[in-house]
């Protein structure tokens, strides 16, 4: 993971979704892309929220040059109403709102970011 992708305080991801100034916007979408790698460690998948950040995440084929094989790309209101849990990934793909390009850019199953994943039997 980039170095300046942490994790963010719980209390100030709370306080950063109460009050979604720019600077908490920032925050938000590196604490998100932080936490999705944590939860889908790999370079498959590229996942772009500019200007603020990008991470390569996903188990599978190592990217290493170039434009990715498996790119996602969204806006910043987006990106934290699919991660926070506010919008669904599919409604959000079908409406143009992300864009996903090549295998494995389903990010059903690592959303949403606010909630510990369940672990399957």
């Amino acid at each position: 993971m980039p170095a300046r992708l942490r994790l963010a305080d719980p209390a100030a991801v709370a306080s950063a979704l109460e009050s979604r100034t720019p600077a908490d916007d920032r925050l938000l979408v590196k604490h998100f892309l932080a936490a999705l790698a944590e939860r889908a460690p790999g370079n498959s998948v590229e996942v772009r929220v500019p200007p603020v950040a990008a991470v390569q995440v996903v188990p599978g084929v190592r990217h290493t040059r170039g434009t990715p094989p498996a790119v996602v790309e969204t806006d910043i209101d987006t990106w934290i109403a699919v991660a926070s849990g506010e919008l669904a990934w599919h409604d959000a793909v079908a409406s143009g709102r992300v864009l996903a390009s090549g295998e494995r850019t389903d990010l059903t199953p690592y959303l949403p970011l606010t909630t510990r994943p369940t672990i399957e039997d």
